[in-house]
Parts: C-alpha cells; structure tokens; sequence
C-alpha cells in the first residue's frame, strides 16, 4: 500500500518537479519558445517515470507493465517535440505500444465482467464521437494508423474497466481515461487546427496528470 511503498518525503518533491515542469512546458508551447519544449517535456515525462520506480514498480508484474508503458509513453514524448510527420508517426507508434501495455498491466489484475460492461457503452460512445470529429480530417495514408490507435484506445479503456473492484481501480480508470482524453488534444493539433495555442493548455497538463495517476497506482497494487 501507500505508506509501505514509499515515504511523503520522497514522492511530494517528485510530484512538485512534475507540475513545474510542466507549467514551464505550457507556457513554453503558448509562447512558442521551442528551447523551452525541448527542455521541459522530458523532464515532466522523467517525472512519471521517477514516481514509478520510487513506488517500487518493478516489485510486480503490475508495476513492471505499467513501467514499460511509461516508458513508451516518454519515448512517445521525445519523437512528438518535433514537428516533423516521420517523427509525428514514430510518436504514434511509442504511443499505441504504450497503450497496449497498459492495457497489458491492468489486465495482470483480477477481471470483473462487470466492471467490463459498464466501461463498455461510455467508451463506445467515445470510440464513436472520436471517429466522427476525426477522420473526415485525416489523409487516406494516415486513416488506418489512426483507426488502430483509436481501437487501442478503447482496449486500453475496457481493460482498465475490468479491474473494478481492486484497490487501485478508481485509480486506474481515472487516469486511462484521462490518458485517452488527453489523446485528443495532439490529434487536434495534428489533424484540425495544428495553429491553436489552447491544445496544449489543457491537453498537456492533463497527460501528465494521468501519467502520474497512473504511476501512483503502484503503490495499490
């Protein structure tokens, strides 16, 4: 639990680096100032990697799943500092596996069926929304990337769904969902309206609020 994974005093300057860094990435994003973004953005997303290896994550098959997604996660972050499409496409890729191997940890957990159902109309409905607001904006080329990606997604959801009942789920789903809702924002930015300053100011703040969500469900597992 909690207390037995690490002290306060450890994990409270972790997440205080997480929200100055991140601060300092939005307003470097706003600003355009791109020295700030490569700066700043792997430093927030070394932040979630940190709190995870500080909860002990690799003490469990959980944890050391949930590290390997994180880490996708970052490399995630690396490719998409450039604006570049090969790298855009490179992030996507980091991404969807990072997706998957969530989907993977939370599936280390014991299922409930139930829990399965209920996570199954919202992220339909989601699944349905994304692709109405999104593909008609997407190429012919990235069409299939995207639609996979999309269905990962929804994967991730339902899996996180099925660990309803277990200490760590409101956890887990709280921060899967707000993973995948944070996916909006980059494909808003990539495929929509690539010149608006508003997709990081939401978007960015809560991926790396989800991450850490989800790194600190370690510590309930």
């Amino acid at each position: 639990m909690y207390s037995e994974a690490a002290p306060l005093t450890t994990l409270l300057p972790i997440a205080l680096f997480s929200g100055v860094t991140v601060i300092a990435l939005v307003l470097s994003d706003y600003h355009q100032v791109r020295a700030g973004r490569y700066l700043f953005k792997p430093l927030a997303s070394a932040a979630f990697i940190w709190f995870a290896l500080s909860l002990h994550a690799t003490s469990s098959a959980y944890g050391t799943w949930l590290l390997a997604a994180l880490v996708f996660c970052l490399l995630g972050d690396l490719f998409l500092m450039s604006d570049r499409e090969r790298y855009f496409l490179a992030g996507l890729g980091a991404f969807l596996c990072g997706h998957l191997l969530f989907a993977a940890a939370f599936y280390q957990l014991p299922s409930n069926v139930m829990g399965l159902g209920i996570t199954l109309l919202p992220a339909l409905i989601m699944l349905v929304f994304v692709w109405r607001w999104l593909i008609p904006h997407v190429n012919r080329e990235m069409k299939g990337p995207v639609t996979l990606y999309i269905l990962v997604i929804m994967a991730m959801l339902l899996c996180a769904g099925m660990t309803a009942g277990q200490p760590a789920a409101v956890i887990i789903i709280i921060g899967a969902w707000g993973f995948a809702i944070s996916d909006l924002a980059v494909a808003r930015r990539q495929f929509i309206r690539p010149s608006s300053r508003l997709n990081g100011v939401w978007g960015t703040p809560l991926y790396f609020l989800s991450q850490m969500v989800l790194a600190c469900s370690v510590a309930f597992v």
